[in-house]
């Protein structure tokens, strides 16, 4: 008979620190008693100098897929690690024969995961999903994050030769089979379950713990509206928003951070009036630790997700819940998981459709013409991650989950 702590692996497709929901949960586990190990892949060099940091003081072990030289992978495996992702993406562009090879190292984490023993398997991500119904099939129990809808994801000029029948197969195998499955939202859970049938998901949102320092005070002068993401690209709402700002009446700094893509920072500041060029700035992305602090340096967050797009239409990103937790008030494209957030208080924030300059114009003007009231937006705010979106409430939902999974059989 089995003694000593129940074992978990957790198997993601790249850096933690570029995953903050397999952190939270890994960290959970494992401060929960479980032995917990983290099955990652070892592919972005300044995300792994944030692994580092964030590993500190863990409450788990990291095991990893490498990708990247200087690691454990020597020369030879690398190449042909790449090797094989480069034939597979060839084969789908240009055979029409799209393989789960082509979005990672779908064999290498096969390939480790069944090296490591685990009472619970749980998956996260399109590679790993593939790697969680191998596993089943070697009767391995096993659980499914899904924190996007793969298979309902990115725009139709980048869905062309993913592998979609391959992840809709994956999905459905997981979400019958699978000892529980979890996801963002209300209204993204309601739809994997119609799509897919089996269990409906357990709900986990992206939220964080509450953070110490939320905003304080009223709002600046002038005041601040932030946005942030690892990468600033084409086709995340920033041209439109940008467009709107320039219309606005009442001044206020505009600030967005991320990795510019080519030159979208040159072209977003090209497109702001010259009158207003002084107020937009640019920050690069920071570590982990220090994003919450500076979130609450601001007054208003941009939650700019798409609706024409299924998956970000139904999610609630870590985004808007980042905001609340920093007792920012809301600016939101209106999405249905972000109108399942609004909907729980709407002093919080606003749903605007940016596709209208104009009306996103009036709509920004209308939260920066009342200090106080924009104040008091901001307490509810951070009144809602204390009474609802914070890592405090969801941690026990999970571990619910697992415990319940790892007693099944």
């Amino acid at each position: 008979m089995k003694t000593g702590p129940a074992t978990i692996l957790i198997v993601t497709n790249g850096q933690l620190s570029r995953n903050p929901r397999v952190w939270k949960e890994a960290q959970t586990l494992g401060r929960a008693g479980y032995a917990v190990t983290v099955l990652m892949v070892r592919n972005h060099a300044a995300g792994e100098q944030n692994d580092i940091e964030l590993m500190r003081g863990a409450s788990f072990r990291r095991e990893a897929v490498d990708l990247l030289p200087g690691f454990s992978a020597g020369p030879g495996r690398l190449l042909t690690r790449r090797a094989v992702r480069w034939l597979a993406a060839g084969l789908g562009v240009r055979l029409g024969l799209p393989t789960i090879h082509a979005l990672g190292p779908a064999a290498a984490l096969l390939s480790r995961a069944r090296a490591v023993p685990a009472d619970l398997t749980i998956v996260h991500n399109e590679v790993p999903h593939w790697v969680g119904v191998r596993l089943l099939a070697q009767g391995r129990r096993v659980a499914a994050d899904f924190e996007d809808w793969h298979s309902e994801d990115l725009l139709p000029a980048n869905r062309a030769h993913r592998p979609l029948k391959i992840l809709r197969r994956v999905e459905r195998s997981l979400l019958q089979r699978a000892g529980y499955t979890s996801t963002t939202s209300e209204a993204l859970a309601s739809a994997l379950q119609e799509r897919n049938g089996g269990s409906r998901p357990v709900v986990l949102t992206n939220s964080f713990p509450l953070q110490p320092d939320p905003h304080a005070g009223p709002p600046g002068k002038p005041p601040s509206i932030f946005w942030f993401s690892q990468t600033l690209g084409p086709g995340r709402g920033l041209e439109s928003f940008v467009e709107a700002w320039g219309r606005t009446r009442i001044p206020s700094r505009l600030v967005l951070l991320g990795d510019p893509q080519g030159s979208m920072a040159d072209e977003l500041r090209a497109q702001a009036p010259i009158g207003r060029r002084q107020d937009l700035g640019f920050l690069k992305p920071v570590s982990p630790e220090e994003l919450p602090g500076l979130i609450a340096r601001h007054d208003i967050g941009l939650a700019l997700e798409r609706s024409d797009i299924p998956s970000r239409d139904l999610t609630i990103t870590n985004k808007i819940l980042q905001y609340l937790n920093a007792g920012l008030v809301v600016l939101a494209s209106d999405t249905k998981g972000q109108r399942e957030v609004i909907a729980r208080d709407p002093a919080v924030g606003q749903i605007t459709d940016f596709s209208d300059s104009s009306m996103a114009a009036s709509a920004v003007d209308r939260l920066l013409s009342d200090e106080a009231a924009l104040g008091a937006r901001q307490a509810a705010a951070r009144r809602l991650a204390e009474q609802f979106y914070c890592w405090e409430h969801e941690a026990p939902r999970l571990l619910d989950a697992v415990a319940t999974a790892v007693r099944s059989r």
